[in-house]
């Protein structure tokens, strides 16, 4: 069987994309290439460049590829942008997710992978976060990714395909540095960047009720993250048709946002200079979210591999192939 990677240009999508061939599963991209990179397609994997807004394209593209089963990462993810732009970010993340489903299930696609996010969580006020912990979404970023499980969900029960979703937490580093991350969101490219221009990282807050003070977040190599897709696609498989799993996929580890700075010092070689200013916390920024991992281990079989000085090895490989005057 073909599985449709949407998004698979993006840089979790490509991850996604080499771990399924690496492991013998066929796959065909579908991305209107908005931030993915055509670089990024391995040679003689069938690509389409497309929005999942295009309705008459999806319906040809899984029909013409024969696709049975997709795995759906394309959607726009910056929080800022969500608050700036709700009406942008609902149309793209949940018309979009609409409209790919409405070609999947005119089609007799048979699977679906909804890749979700720890941001469906809000704020949650506890030590480790399960699949059980009440929703709560602070920005239309959370608010899409959650109305996207109920929909994905829906759509499964009514028309008998197998459904899942993945709430991933933190992503970070690189299987190769052609696939690392080109955005500067998230922390480890923000540290990045303020290093290459000779400025000190920040951190936002650094008086919560942590043990050092800063923010504590659950970090995820994007390998780990591929590989939890294959795993998950590979479940759907073996599971009855309509059934839905969501699970997080997640170290169950935290890291406070000051170590995180200290060890991309230690990793990048700018030790000293790494060290951080505090500025005021961010309105939105929970204390403390760390996966609880037991659901993955015993649904799907699956645990992280990689830990945190990997991530940020890999991660400043990539960074580096982009910017060599940031090497020292």
């Amino acid at each position: 069987m073909t599985w449709l990677i949407t998004g698979g240009a993006g840089f979790i999508g490509a991850h996604v994309v080499r771990a399924m061939l690496e492991a013998g599963e066929q796959v065909a991209v579908y991305d209107d290439l908005s931030t993915g990179d055509p670089g990024r397609i391995p040679e003689g994997v069938p690509f389409v460049k497309g929005s999942t807004l295009d309705g008459e394209l999806l319906r040809r593209t899984l029909t013409d590829l024969r696709i049975e089963g997709i795995v759906h990462l394309a959607a726009k993810k910056q929080v800022a942008e969500s608050v700036e732009r709700p009406l942008y970010y609902y149309r793209q993340n949940v018309h979009g997710l609409q409209t790919l489903l409405e070609a999947a299930a005119e089609t007799g696609v048979r699977y679906f992978l909804f890749s979700s996010s720890a941001a469906v969580y809000g704020m949650p006020d506890v030590e480790l976060v399960t699949e059980i912990t009440p929703c709560a979404p602070i920005n239309p970023y959370g608010e899409t990714k959650l109305a996207g499980e109920w929909l994905v969900r829906a759509v499964g029960r009514a028309h008998g395909m197998t459904t899942a979703s993945l709430r991933y937490f933190n992503v970070a580093g690189a299987a190769a540095e052609h696939l690392a991350d080109a955005g500067v969101f998230n922390l480890i490219p923000m540290v990045f960047e303020k290093l290459t221009q000779g400025a000190a990282p920040v951190i936002f807050g650094d008086d919560y009720d942590t043990e050092d003070g800063t923010c504590v977040r659950d970090f995820i190599h994007v390998e780990d993250i591929a590989s939890a897709h294959l795993a998950a696609a590979r479940a759907l498989v073996a599971r009855e048709p309509g059934s839905d799993l969501t699970v997080n996929i997640g170290r169950g580890e935290g890291v406070s946002v000051r170590e995180m700075i200290e060890l991309i010092g230690e990793v990048t070689g700018y030790g000293p200079d790494a060290a951080p200013v505090s500025t005021a916390r961010r309105p939105g920024d929970p204390a403390r979210v760390v996966a609880a991992a037991d659901r993955v281990r015993t649904e799907l079989g699956w645990s992280a591999r990689h830990d945190v000085r990997a991530m940020v090895t890999s991660a400043w490989a990539g960074w580096c192939a982009r910017h060599p005057e940031a090497r020292r």
